[in-house]
């Protein structure tokens, strides 16, 4: 699936949303979809969980 594709498919989801549930079933929707392309990405091996909260710990990185 094209980026273009899934972005359009995300936005009928979020409108749909929108117009079904309001703004904060809206809001509700978007904070679920930012939390399953997390962890897609964590299972994909895309990102690293460790090296994420290291950062954020102030701790520099060896590579």
């Amino acid at each position: 699936m094209s980026p273009t594709v899934t972005g359009l498919a995300v936005g009928a989801v979020l409108a749909v949303v929108a117009l079904a549930w309001g703004f904060w079933g809206f809001l509700l929707a978007v904070v679920f979809m930012l939390i399953g392309a997390i962890a897609g990405r964590v299972a994909e091996g895309r990102l690293d969980l460790r090296a994420v909260a290291d950062s954020l710990r102030g701790k520099r990185s060896s590579s």
